[in-house]
């Protein structure tokens, strides 16, 4: 009996000495809000920030407030109590949680920025970078509260506007916009009027689309060998919800296809200048990029929208109306497809059992436009043409 329970002792132990490898988790951000006051405030104001961990209710949580390198207190919640000009700093938090294991740390909250202002007048600014076409209010704040008689707005040194209330709005915003503002303030007191001065106040106005800059790469390794890589580098600044971009191509002033979601797109290896378009059609901007030559390029192309004249056929097919060709810019006489919006005749490859890569490009002069389109065909390099008018308007390709 003895040895039997000896050797149920000594069969348990390899159970005890290996230990459980327990899944890990991504550490979580804890994340810091002012819930009472504002990021600049006058000395003697109070601001309250509060620190959570998103998605986790539990009161296993602490919370560990910090000002730069400075460890403060610990608590859910931080009050800047008749806060000092020294108080000023970046706030951030971070949750920890106790367990059987070992204290749980989650990562750092972004910083809440306080500037305490020890002088008598605050300029209020949006803390966020405004948007081209925006409307931005800002508020001049005097220490006390006075019933201001006269408030004038500065930028850059320059006097923008004036008015009797402390709320001050700059419509329309521009890139022009962008700068330093300050506030003067006046009030009649007892004896004489008071006015006071504001410190600068920095303003960022970005554009809501940015000029795209197209990206060649010749030898992608997840492209065919025979083709490269075009990709469209641009950026949306748009307020929720984001609306979607359309991009398009261009080589020589063809389109490369038709308009696309993603910012790129393969394409067969040739020597051209390439241009990409950005397009937000909800919002009604579009924007171009500066053209990037590929191997050897001749010739001037000023864009993807210049007028090109058609080239012969290698196998020309008879055309119904043969169209009007000038060296002008304007057809000298505008022909007229009644029975057709336009008319085309296309080449021996370009019909829908061999296009693989499709371009088009419209040329329009006054009502009349001149378009040329390419095929390329899968079974070799020779290419179809078609050349035909249509009524068109300059809106459709700006």
């Amino acid at each position: 009996m003895k040895l039997l329970l000896s050797l149920l002792v000594v069969s348990t132990l390899p159970q005890w000495a290996v230990p459980q490898v327990l899944p890990t988790k991504a550490p979580q951000t804890a994340v810091a809000e002012l819930v009472k006051g504002g990021p600049w405030i006058f000395s003697g104001e109070s601001v309250r920030l509060k620190c959570s961990v998103p998605g986790n209710v539990s009161a296993e949580w602490r919370f560990q407030w910090f000002r730069g390198g400075e460890q403060l207190q610990e608590s859910e919640y931080f009050v800047l109590w008749k806060a000092r000009p020294q108080q000023s700093g970046k706030y951030y938090c971070q949750g920890l949680r106790t367990t059987w294991i070992s204290t749980q740390h989650t990562l750092l909250s972004l910083p809440i920025e306080i500037v305490v202002d020890g002088g008598w007048a605050i300029l209020q600014a949006p803390p966020l970078p405004m948007l081209v076409g925006e409307t931005m209010t800002l508020t001049c704040r005097v220490r006390n509260n006075p019933r201001l008689t006269e408030v004038i707005l500065y930028k850059d040194g320059v006097e923008l506007q004036r008015q009797p209330g402390p709320e001050l709005r700059v419509t329309n915003l521009n890139l022009q916009h962008d700068g330093s503002y300050w506030c003067r303030a006046s009030w009649d007191g007892r004896r004489e009027t008071n006015s006071v001065i504001s410190v600068a106040t920095p303003v960022s106005i970005i554009e809501v689309l940015t000029e795209p800059m197209l990206e060649i790469v010749p030898n992608d390794p997840l492209t065919h060998e025979d083709r490269m890589l075009l990709v469209c580098h641009v950026q949306l600044n748009a307020r929720e919800p984001v609306p979607h971009i359309h991009y398009y191509f261009y080589q020589d002033g063809l389109r490369l296809g038709p308009a696309s979601s993603q910012g790129r797109v393969a394409v067969m290896r040739d020597s051209g200048r390439y241009w990409c378009k950005a397009s937000v059609p909800t919002l009604g901007l579009k924007r171009l990029s500066e053209p990037v030559p590929y191997g050897r390029v001749t010739g001037i192309h000023q864009g993807p929208f210049v007028s090109l004249q058609p080239r012969a056929p290698s196998n020309p097919d008879p055309m119904k109306r043969p169209p009007q060709t000038t060296t002008s810019n304007q057809p000298s006489e505008p022909p007229t497809f009644p029975d057709r919006e336009y008319d085309e005749r296309w080449g021996e490859c370009c019909n829908s059992d061999h296009i693989e890569v499709f371009y088009s490009h419209w040329y329009c002069g006054g009502t009349v436009g001149s378009i040329v389109i390419h095929c390329l065909c899968r079974a070799g390099a020779q290419r179809g043409w078609s050349v035909g008018f249509r009524m068109c308007s300059m809106e459709e390709f700006q």
